[in-house]
């Protein structure tokens, strides 16, 4: 699995940056799930929208109530198996779907960090996977740093960082900065362009 200095850095964060980052992260691989869905006629690909707004309530609002139990087992029953598929994007679906469910045991368990790696490996391997799927072969973890796209979800994945990283405390500004900013990008992190 690609390692990255990002998941040292990390360590730093409190668990309110952990949650906005893979809350980031998850945005940006939304439109994956979307697509698949509506691609297989699988589920209800809304589903996956509708969590993750209440993940940023949470950031957001204060005192948000939500019930992640709940939430997690209406998920968990909306994750495709790869087996029953032909189409490649259940690959980037399930690797989404791995993003919400880290997200949401990590407000479970209140261990943020391991969440906050996982997040951030399951978006680098959608991205890493695709890469190679088109070059229709392995690659070995030195080409895939230096591949384009690779570097650019790397890239990305440090703005996020650097950008929380700068707050001395939670930035209720920022942090609904960064949800609109990925929402109205409506770009997944393989390129998948979400439209209503």
């Amino acid at each position: 699995m690609l390692r990255n200095p990002i998941h040292l850095r990390l360590e730093r964060f409190e668990s309110w940056q952990h949650v906005t980052f893979m809350a980031c992260l998850c945005e940006r691989m939304f439109p994956n799930y979307w697509a698949f869905c509506q691609q297989a006629g699988f589920g209800d690909g809304m589903l996956y929208r509708r969590i993750l707004d209440l993940i940023w309530e949470t950031l957001i609002v204060k005192d948000a109530k939500v019930n992640f139990d709940s939430q997690l087992e209406k998920f968990e029953d909306a994750i495709p198996l790869a087996g029953e598929y032909s189409v490649y994007g259940v690959y980037p679906a399930i690797d989404a779907c791995v993003g919400l469910s880290e997200l949401l045991h990590s407000r479970l368990s209140g261990d943020t960090l391991s969440h906050a790696i996982a997040v951030s490996e399951a978006s680098i391997n959608s991205v890493a996977m695709l890469e190679m799927t088109q070059a229709g072969r392995e690659m070995t973890d030195e080409e895939l740093k230096e591949n384009p796209a690779v570097e650019e979800e790397w890239d990305i994945q440090w703005e996020v960082f650097r950008l929380l990283n700068a707050c001395e405390e939670r930035d209720l500004e920022l942090i609904k900065g960064l949800r609109s900013d990925l929402r109205e990008a409506s770009i997944s992190n393989i390129g998948i362009n979400f439209q209503q």
